[in-house]
């Protein structure tokens, strides 16, 4: 007899099976409470975008080693994207005349990634982008950076558990130019940077002085990257910090010169959000990119922002104990089937308690009650209804609450209104 081979999943993708889906679409109603309480509008742009949007600005390591690309009938090349930014910089320039101004936008929905899964990375995973754009003033970088912050604390998560390291990318390049880094070599610069923390020193340092950085040049940029006032330097991040401290957040934001994002098109202060001892990677990212929505077509118009992945998210909650428990089942409650002779006027009593807004799962087949009523339990569903002969001729549904064990008998508008007031 042939062994039966079941087809796998595609390496690096997740299937969402019900308790899976339940927190991602609860991690979702987070992000939109959040978004929405700082006045955002939800939007969507398309899976499938041509390759030459990320080859504008993003970084050849994006486009060449981390993107899902292929070629349609027509030739053209187009790729899964690997991130939004671009995407809301093209659907901005195409409506650019028409938009009200200042653009607040968030979305959340699936991107894919070729890089080697490992905890905390996988190949597809769904991410929150928010952005605001047509704001010069490092105000914008505020309102951003508080609306990250914020998110942190209402997942319960607190200052001492996580930080947002911010830096500025403009400032980095007036200290790097000081240092003699000629603006071609700053982008390699950066990624030498932004690698600082996943590079052994002596790998780290080798590097450096093959980018021309060694004696007293290599320790003149060891001691920019841990001068911890350096930030004071920049206008931008003194009204960042501001920012944040009207608003209450200011004990979740630190400075980080070693901060400066692996993407090319930031132009201004950039920001990260790490678990303060530093067991994962970044929560979330992001920066100001005052040129990308000119790079794909439209004029010139600042923008800000960040994205955050849900895998990380996750396991940051599961590390401190903040993963909310969430119900096994909407369902309320199980209606159960007596008997066959009584499922027509089962299936009207569960209609009626749907039209009054109850959650209401229906037992299809007249199997033994106690059968039933271990489905429910098994469930998660909060109660059980049994309508029997005796029941309905009297008018009355038997409702047991299989938390406490206790059950009774109820008129139908008395059940709905124990259903109801219990918001299970």
């Amino acid at each position: 007899m042939a062994t039966k081979t079941t087809v796998r999943a595609v390496k690096g993708t997740r299937d969402f099976y019900p308790e899976a889906m339940a927190f991602r679409t609860w991690l979702y109603g987070q992000v939109r409470a959040i978004s929405e309480r700082f006045g955002y509008r939800e939007y969507e742009a398309p899976i499938l975008e041509r390759l030459e949007l990320y080859a504008a600005k993003s970084g050849e390591e994006l486009v060449k080693e981390q993107s899902f690309v292929l070629t349609d009938r027509g030739g053209d090349e187009l790729a899964l994207r690997p991130e939004l930014t671009p995407s809301l910089a093209r659907m901005v320039a195409q409506r650019q005349a028409t938009l009200v101004k200042p653009v607040r936008w968030f979305s959340f929905g699936p991107f894919w990634r070729y890089e080697r899964p490992q905890r905390g990375r996988t190949r597809e995973f769904f991410q929150w982008n928010i952005d605001l754009l047509g704001v010069e003033s490092p105000a914008a970088d505020g309102e951003i950076v508080a609306i990250g912050a914020e998110f942190l604390r209402n997942l319960g998560l607190s200052a001492d558990e996580v930080v947002i390291r911010i830096n500025s990318r403009r400032l980095m390049e007036r200290k790097l130019a000081e240092l003699g880094v000629a603006e071609g070599q700053l982008v390699e610069v950066f990624h030498l940077i932004d690698r600082c923390d996943r590079l052994s020193p002596d790998k780290w340092a080798a590097w450096a002085v093959d980018l021309g950085f060694s004696g007293e040049r290599l320790e003149a940029l060891e001691a920019l990257l841990t001068d911890p006032n350096l930030w004071q330097e920049a206008d931008e991040l003194c009204q960042v910090f501001a920012t944040a401290e009207a608003l209450g957040v200011a004990d979740y934001l630190a400075y980080d010169a070693h901060i400066v994002r692996g993407l090319d098109y930031y132009t201004g202060p950039v920001f990260e959000a790490h678990d303060r001892e530093g067991k994962f990677r970044a929560i979330f990212g992001g920066g100001r990119y005052d040129n990308l929505v000119a790079d794909v077509g439209g004029d010139r118009i600042t923008g800000v922002g960040f994205a955050m992945g849900d895998v990380i998210i996750e396991l940051i909650l599961d590390h401190f104990g903040k993963r909310p428990e969430l119900p096994a089942t909407p369902s309320q409650v199980l209606v159960t089937l007596f008997s066959a002779e009584l499922y027509a006027t089962t299936l009207a009593l569960a209609a009626r308690w749907r039209r009054a807004g109850i959650r209401v799962e229906q037992a299809l087949e007249p199997v033994r009650l106690g059968k039933q009523i271990r489905y429910a339990d098994r469930q998660g569903i909060p109660y059980v209804a049994i309508l029997g002969p005796d029941e309905v001729a009297a008018g009355q549904v038997i409702l047991k609450d299989l938390g406490s064990g206790e059950q009774r008998a109820y008129t139908e508008v008395e059940a709905i209104e124990l259903l109801c007031s219990v918001g299970v």
